[in-house]
């Protein structure tokens, strides 16, 4: 087993940091604004001939206007399910097909609705500053680990700046969040 460096556990929090926000990215458009967006259905799964599927495995999605989204199946005989699904899901959209595509028009935000979304993203947002800060607390217990180990120890000034490094990137990747989370609630709350 090699001995893992300070760079080395540095390189390894960065990438699992990176990743907890790229999650939260991909998390927060699933979020519902007053706008349509395709990505809003990312999360409705459709029972379909005994699996279950995400519907943009199974559909065209498509934006023609700002507030509507258009389902294009690509087997006709699947719209039933997938407007089940949609229903299903807690999006409050209310489905409407002409045998071809499913229409979603996307209803405008009431406040009180806004006010809740807010509240979802900002939970959303600290669980993932709870994981980014996990990966830290992780990282600093490796490198005080290389301070004990015999072989090649780490000497306190090194173990001081890999800390500092740490607590450094964490801070980076909170205030990533922190940005990112306060565009969405400017979306969310813009009428």
């Amino acid at each position: 087993m090699s001995i893992p460096t300070p760079d080395t556990i540095l390189q390894e929090a960065k990438r699992r940091m990176h990743s907890s926000v790229e999650a939260l990215k991909k998390e927060m458009t699933t979020i519902r604004t007053g706008r349509a967006n395709a990505s809003l259905l990312d999360n409705v799964h459709v029972e379909y001939y005994g699996s279950v599927v995400p519907v943009n495995q199974m559909a065209t999605v498509s934006v023609p206007e700002a507030g509507m989204l258009v389902v294009q199946p690509f087997d006709k005989s699947a719209i039933k399910a997938i407007e089940t699904a949609i229903l299903k899901s807690e999006l409050g959209i209310n489905p409407g097909n002409d045998g071809n595509v499913i229409r979603l028009p996307i209803p405008m935000l009431t406040e009180e609705r806004r006010r809740e979304l807010v509240k979802v993203l900002h939970r959303l947002g600290e669980e993932i500053k709870t994981g980014v800060r996990n990966i830290r607390r992780d990282a600093n217990e490796d490198v005080k680990k290389l301070e004990k180990i015999k072989e090649a120890p780490l000497s306190e000034d090194a173990a001081k700046k890999a800390l500092d490094d740490i607590q450094k990137l964490t801070d980076l990747h909170i205030k990533e969040i922190d940005e990112a989370m306060k565009h969405k609630e400017v979306e969310i709350l813009k009428v």
